[in-house]
């Protein structure tokens, strides 16, 4: 039986095992719009196409599937470019369906031509370094072959965006319905094998060690090796942090917890390595600007380091390592638990984690380096409320990131989504709401008011399709981390940086949600008592001073 090319690719997505799709249709894609009709497939429609792809990622972020997003030609396509970057650099598996003009009409100028013909935009060479795979379909001989390489990049272990664009006439074209049947979807799921030497050269580096420490990396996140790593750093009383990303790598409230490492945080966790570690254990980390200090070379020095992660570019890319590990990380921390448990490895002399902390914070406070003083009280009283609120979990978009790097311990039930890729500004809102279509747990999107211009009219996709979110919106009336730098390192020469906010709470009457503002610790009580947090949508608006900046440099 013969059937259009959009209906294929409508049954490919659900293949692909999508259960939502946000886009704005155009009349270079509605045959596939059409498809969607009689789909299981969700089909959301957005106020702006980055945001489309912003919501597939955070859909794929928490639910471990594909995220899709569709748009039409020219502007539409062009509009996907930063989402899709963010996904590119968050290696998350988001498919893009794109329209195109119809093949007869390329070169010649067309209405939203994105051939790279006669002049147009060149689409292809547009998304060519932000994508895994992308593919410009003029002809159906070799559709098979090109859903084959879209399925493999999405399905694989570490995916990466995919862009499909296809001509208005390719998608009305008839093709036998059997196609599909020459698509392999998923990869093999056998757990990769680590070899013995890895495990055994690991446990000798563990047992010389007075003081080991493991930073752990999203990648520990990624391989859904908590369990493991839990049960190593329990065993062997080991002290764990992490990288900003992997936040919750393991529960951030136990008591081995140092929170995360970096330079935007609170620098317990970097006394830690400094002042005790002999033997650190980088999991999965790459050591980014952030991790790394800016790439501090007197960071390890002294001490020994294993680094193990599944991409080898990763290896030894900032810190020379005495033991460096190319393994599938999931497979490698299981192996190594097990190897533990059998033959049992002394347990360190126990680290009074909490006891610790306490030191260096009153070292912190001597030398002057808190970062944050009490102007910031009512943003940490509200993480701590957080935490006591909803003990079941949380999923938190964070574009705000340095407020809950600090001041929010990541349990074992909670998602945590920083906004580290491409970090840009307006993610939070439409990642959150990609994640609200499916979530089990409250969502809430916590951004500056900076980047809630930039994707405020996303609020309404919420409301349109009655997705619970709570916004946490933190208003000072500037850009803030302009502001901070041009405070440090130009003299408070400010420019570009302040403006005019509205009123938000007019604003959330007007989209028709609550609205809550919060100035001090004070107005916290009985924040939840009038609330549903698993329903509805709300604007929680925090004031912060404008003239109040976090006391770290970002060097910049």
């Amino acid at each position: 039986m013969k059937i259009p090319v959009s209906q294929i690719l409508v049954h490919f997505l659900e293949q692909l095992g999508v259960e939502c799709i946000f886009g704005i249709p155009g009349s270079h894609i509605l045959p596939v719009y059409d498809g969607l009709y009689d789909s299981p497939i969700r089909s959301l429609l957005v106020k702006h196409e980055q945001a489309a792809a912003f919501m597939a990622g955070g859909h794929a972020r928490v639910t471990g599937g594909v995220g899709a997003c569709i748009t039409t030609a020219g502007p539409g396509a062009t509009n996907l470019v930063t989402g899709i970057a963010s996904a590119y650099t968050d290696h998350l598996p988001v498919i893009a369906i794109t329209g195109e003009a119809p093949t007869h009409i390329f070169g010649k100028g067309g209405l939203q031509e994105s051939s790279g013909e006669g002049g147009s935009v060149d689409q292809v060479a547009l998304f060519t370094g932000i994508t895994r795979y992308h593919k410009l379909i003029e002809r159906t001989d070799y559709l098979p072959a090109v859903l084959n390489q879209a399925a493999r990049h999405l399905l694989c272990d570490t995916p990466g965006p995919v862009v499909l664009s296809i001509p208005y006439n390719v998608q009305k074209e008839l093709v036998d319905e059997s196609l599909l049947d020459q698509v392999t979807f998923g990869c093999p799921g056998s757990e990769p094998v680590v070899p013995p030497q890895h495990i055994d050269r690991s446990l000798a580096l563990l047992r010389e060690a007075r003081r080991p420490l493991i930073i752990a990396g999203y990648g520990c996140i990624r391989a859904g090796a908590r369990e493991a790593l839990d049960s190593i750093s329990t065993r062997l009383n080991i002290p764990v942090t992490s990288s900003l990303k992997a936040k919750g790598a393991i529960d951030e409230r136990s008591a081995l917890s140092l929170g995360s490492l970096g330079v935007t945080s609170g620098g317990y966790a970097l006394r830690y390595l400094e002042q005790e570690a002999d033997l650190v254990l980088v999991l999965g980390a790459g050591f980014n600007e952030r991790t790394s200090y800016v790439w501090d070379r007197k960071l390890l020095a002294g001490k020994k380091l294993i680094q193990v992660d599944n991409h080898v570019q990763q290896l030894q890319k900032v810190f020379r390592a005495d033991l460096a590990i190319q393994a599938d990380l999931g497979a490698w921390l299981r192996a190594l638990d097990a190897a533990i448990r059998q033959e049992p490895l002394p347990a360190k002399a126990p680290v009074d984690v909490a006891a610790f902390i306490d030191t260096a914070q009153q070292d912190i406070d001597q030398a002057g380096e808190r970062i944050f003083n009490e102007q910031f009280d009512h943003v940490k009283a509200f993480y701590r409320w957080l935490e006591e609120q909803f003990p079941d979990g949380l999923i938190l978009f964070d574009d705000n990131i340095v407020f809950a790097q600090n001041f929010y311990r990541v349990s074992g039930k909670d998602r945590f989504c920083p906004n580290t890729g491409i970090s840009s500004l307006g993610h939070a809102i439409p990642a959150a709401i990609g994640a609200a279509c499916t979530a089990d747990r409250p969502v809430f999107a916590l951004i500056g008011d900076g980047g809630f211009h930039m994707c405020a009219m996303e609020l309404m996709t919420a409301v349109n399709y009655h997705l619970p979110l709570t916004v946490v919106l933190f208003n000072n009336d500037t850009m803030g981390l302009i502001r901070k730098n041009q405070h440090q390192h130009y003299n408070d020469r400010f420019i570009d940086c302040d403006f005019t906010n509205p009123d938000f709470a007019a604003l959330a009457q007007s989209f028709g949600i609550d609205h809550v503002r919060i100035e001090n610790e004070q107005d916290l009580a009985g924040l939840a008592d009038n609330m549903d947090f698993h329903t509805g949508i709300r604007l929680l608006e925090i004031i912060i001073d404008q003239d109040a900046y976090p006391n770290y440099s970002s060097r910049r």
